[in-house]
């Protein structure tokens, strides 16, 4: 009989055998719930109190499947996106692809940087313009200068963060029974606001930057492990099933995040009358709770909110404008890859200079940040929709796809998931024009 000792060893061994597979999946799932998503998240919950909270549960199994055929198609091709699209569809198609990824990821670069140094204003006496470029210059200096290898391990520690909203979520008394509810049955309101706030989660959840992150990080994870194998693998089925493990851990852990700000602050601001985020301090609010029992509450709820912000933005404007970098440079068969050193692709480290840069920029047009993150969140609810058109067509793809080209049940998801993108995004026109 195996002792006490070997049994926790191999409990060990099994735990982290499986951190191990931990990898892209988990990186954009964790960046999924960005500053953007938090701020479209919170005032998602302080606004329609638990109504939208259903959004949380049945997302899920979509974002599963329309991340999975992402990553699937850097694994099975070995390129991302954009490369695949090139040489499978028109020069139109392409460019327009690559725009529409350049324009949305750059509007939500700005909008994050606006919230990191928003939320730092809460703890430091600095201006906001020295604050947006001192991140900014942090951003460039750790994803330019720093090794793949370091960089991904940096960005699976800093999903830490997220945790603030679940401790707080089992710290605060819940109506759980009324929570159940509206967890499980969907509520719709045709008017502008409701279509609005809804289309911002949609966006925030499903965003044309993870397609493209998810997808090219696979393909940097397979040229890292045939850098130290030597030989370039074929891909199998037991990295397709790593690979979804990976990806399921990963938005699993997105949507309990996003489940748990939108019932934090239902619960904390809704029903204490605050429907309305306006600055990062509102926000920081929804957090309080959590340390309530302590001396400078307020302060503390303002501590834990900014790291939490800085943290994520910290994660999050690098794989905006990582995304912007690949989806351009396959598009013109540039060099690509945090795997490469700066001078081996300086356009890649260009492009992603130059994104970051204009999102900087964007914080100085007087446009409020904590707003703007919710309209990004929009725009990526719209942008979103013909890209999920393009996967749909290139996974179902045999010729592209092989023996991995999607089976019926995630092909059933992925057409749905672009049908109630649209129709959200349809709608919102709708309400906006009647």
């Amino acid at each position: 009989m195996k002792t006490n000792q070997q049994l926790i060893k191999n409990r060990k061994n099994e735990v982290a055998k499986f951190f191990s597979v931990l990898g892209p999946g988990l990186t954009t799932g964790a960046a999924d719930d960005d500053p953007s998503g938090i701020a479209t998240y919170s005032q998602t919950g302080a606004q329609f109190g638990y109504n939208q909270l259903w959004t949380a549960l049945y997302m899920l199994p979509f974002m599963i499947a329309v991340q999975e055929a992402c990553a699937s198609i850097g694994m099975v091709t070995g390129k991302g996106i954009s490369a695949v699209i090139k040489e499978n569809y028109s020069k139109s198609v392409l460019y327009a692809v690559a725009g529409l990824v350049l324009i949305a990821n750059t509007i939500n670069i700005g909008a994050d940087i606006g919230a990191m140094a928003a939320a730092a204003q809460l703890l430091v006496p600095a201006s906001f313009v020295t604050l947006t470029l001192f991140f900014t210059l942090l951003i460039l200096i750790l994803e330019v200068f720093t090794s793949y290898r370091s960089y991904a391990r940096i960005l699976k520690w800093l999903a830490i963060t997220l945790l603030a909203y679940p401790i707080t979520l089992f710290i605060v008394r819940q109506p759980w029974l009324t929570i159940l509810k509206a967890t499980v049955l969907p509520h719709f309101e045709l008017n502008f606001s409701f279509l609005f706030i809804i289309t911002g989660v949609l966006g925030t959840t499903i965003s044309p930057y993870m397609f493209f992150w998810e997808a090219s990080q696979e393909v940097e994870e397979q040229k890292e492990w045939e850098r130290l194998s030597h030989h370039k693998p074929k891909v199998s089925r037991g990295q397709i099933k790593r690979m979804r493990i990976d990806n399921t851990f990963g938005m699993l852990f997105s949507e309990f995040t996003t489940w748990s700000i939108i019932v934090v602050s239902a619960t904390v601001l809704h029903n204490s009358g605050v429907t309305d985020i306006r600055s990062a301090s509102d926000a920081a609010k929804a957090i309080e709770p959590l340390v309530h029992t302590f001396p400078n509450a307020g302060f503390l709820a303002k501590l834990i909110f900014s790291i939490g912000i800085i943290g994520l933005g910290l994660l999050a404007v690098p794989v905006l404008s990582g995304s912007v970098g690949y989806a351009t440079c396959e598009a013109f068969n540039w060099k690509s890859g945090l795997n490469l050193k700066l001078k081996r692709a300086p356009a890649f480290y260009a492009v992603i200079c130059i994104s970051t840069l204009i999102g900087l920029l964007i914080n100085y047009s007087g446009v409020d940040p904590v707003k703007a993150l919710v309209y990004a969140a929009v725009l990526n609810g719209i942008a979103a929709v013909p890209l999920l058109f393009l996967i749909i067509r290139i996974t179902s793809n045999r010729s592209i796809m092989g023996e991995f080209k999607t089976k019926l049940f995630s092909k059933i998801l992925l057409w749905f998931t672009f049908v109630t993108m649209g129709a959200a995004a349809i709608a919102l026109f709708y309400t906006v024009y009647a």
